[in-house]
């Protein structure tokens, strides 16, 4: 197997190049650098690694966790992790459970009621509702658990999350901000030291406590030789503010966007943004850009602007949080 540059290795395995990065940052995956190579490289043990990251993200763990199971020859760390996590899977399916068990017992009662009942008049109903506090089960089905029934289940499993992501549909206003656009290897790395500075001169949280901080490929990993691509950030400031270079002032019209909150560093999930808006019945893309600048999509950071406020580092400080934020519109306008 030859080795995979970055954006090969991210097309293959459904991850972005940033998330690629971070795992390298983390220690997870080790590339490869040859001498007469400019950029990185990934060779079969590395590529391994990454599918079992990738496989071990869609069952829902963390990156932390997943850096001790890969890391773990005793296995006894992996183990404890594994069982917590099936104890947390357990109270959320007697939890599902009770649900919709309640949901049938109210359809039932109400394609047999002739007229509207009160529910909490009900004993059965209120009685199931009070077992939604239990947090302990067992599952009561035994899957086989052979290499294809497993990668089935998963993805059918994947499927039936994405209908139920918690998607929600933004209005963002017209605004003015501050922009700093670099190119280079890691633009994401250096992109906000810039944007900090310009915060902190300006006591912009100060003047503007509610201004907030976008970010988006510009141009997308892939389009640019050498493994090199660009990234944009952005902080909303008062409209007569003036800004200073290399950081250059920009107005937004605003829009209507999808929004899924993550955690850092999940780029992952703006597949299933994506196929969220593809599957919806009420909504569909409304591109505002080229393909390079993410077709308008924006990623807002939720903390950074106060983190950067303190001069406390913006990834490491307060719950890092992002909203992935999709252009739409309603079908058919």
């Amino acid at each position: 197997m030859e080795n995979l540059t970055i954006t090969q290795a991210s097309k293959s395995l459904g991850v972005t190049p940033r998330m690629l990065r971070h795992y390298e940052k983390m220690g997870l995956i080790t590339p490869t650098y040859k001498e007469d190579y400019a950029y990185r490289t990934y060779d079969e043990n590395a590529v391994r690694r990454l599918q079992q990251i990738v496989i071990l993200r869609k069952l829902r763990l963390s990156l932390k966790d997943i850096s001790v199971i890969l890391n773990d020859t005793e296995y006894t760390a992996s183990l404890e992790i594994l069982r917590k996590s099936i104890a947390e899977l357990d109270g959320e399916i007697t939890a599902l459970d009770v649900i919709r068990n309640i949901i049938r017992c109210l359809a039932d009662k109400l394609e047999k009621s002739s007229e509207r009942f009160d529910m909490l008049e009900d004993k059965e109903i209120v009685e199931l509702s009070e077992t939604l506090s239990l947090s302990k089960n067992t599952l009561k089905e035994e899957r086989s658990m052979s290499t294809e029934n497993t990668v089935n289940d998963l993805n059918e499993a994947n499927e039936t999350l994405i209908k139920q992501l918690p998607v929600r549909i933004i209005m963002l206003p017209p605004f003015t901000v501050a922009s700093n656009h670099v190119i280079g290897k890691d633009p994401e790395e250096t992109v906000g030291d810039e944007l900090s500075k310009f915060i902190l001169d300006k006591k912009l949280y100060e003047i503007k406590p509610d201004s907030r901080h976008f970010g988006f490929n510009h141009p997308n990993p892939g389009i640019l030789p050498n493994d090199e691509h660009g990234y944009e950030m952005w902080v909303t400031i008062p409209k007569d503010m003036e800004v200073p270079a290399p950081l250059t002032k920009k107005h937004f019209d605003g829009g209507l966007f999808a929004a899924l909150n993550i955690h850092f560093p999940e780029f992952s999930r703006w597949n299933d943004l994506w196929k969220w808006v593809q599957d919806s019945d009420k909504y569909d893309f409304d591109w505002r850009g080229t393909e390079e600048i993410m077709g308008g999509g924006l990623e807002e950071h939720i903390n950074w602007i106060y983190n950067a406020h303190n001069g406390w580092d913006p990834e490491t400080e307060l719950e890092v949080t992002l909203d992935l934020m999709m252009p739409i519109k309603k079908r058919g306008d």
